[in-house]
């Protein structure tokens, strides 16, 4: 089975779009390996994505401002608590682990996040921060690292 790089975002928002800017990198060097998704939604809808892949990969954008503009974050989705999270993308994943056990669903028994910390996520029609924009080799560079460990090879395509 194929896993799953989910790019979170929306490309309207300054630089809410490097999830969906790095998916769509990873697929076009990945898409025979992994199944590389856009997606602009948060919470519970996340669910309808995650069903049935054994592993996944979301990337999204964060804004702590406690990192660097272009930083990449490793976030453990056990470890993100479901007030204080921190973006609202991951506010329903917590939950999303446990309603998926609840329900007996084939949700991925490992999930990596990397999110890229970034100065403006929010200005419809903005631009994209420059630093943001070239941090994101370096994000796509993190999923390929991680396929890579699990034993995935663009040559497997």
């Amino acid at each position: 089975m194929k896993p799953l790089v989910l790019g979170l975002g929306n490309d309207i928002l300054a630089d809410d779009a490097v999830g969906v800017l790095a998916v769509r990198a990873i697929r076009e060097k990945w898409g025979g390996v992994v199944d590389a998704v856009e997606c602009a939604v948060s919470g519970i809808a996340l669910l309808e994505y995650l069903v049935d892949y054994e592993k996944a990969v979301i990337l999204d954008a964060i804004r702590t401002a406690r990192h660097l503009p272009g930083s990449i974050l490793e976030l453990d989705p056990g470890a993100l608590g479901p007030v204080l999270a921190p973006s609202p993308h991951y506010s329903g994943l917590p939950e999303l682990l446990v309603l998926a056990k609840e329900l007996e669903l084939q949700f991925p028994r490992e999930i990596k996040i990397f999110a890229m910390e970034v100065v403006d996520p929010y200005t419809v029609g903005g631009e994209m921060c420059e630093t943001v924009r070239r941090a994101i080799p370096a994000l796509v560079r993190r999923v390929e690292e991680q396929l890579e460990q699990w034993g995935l090879g663009v040559h497997h395509a």
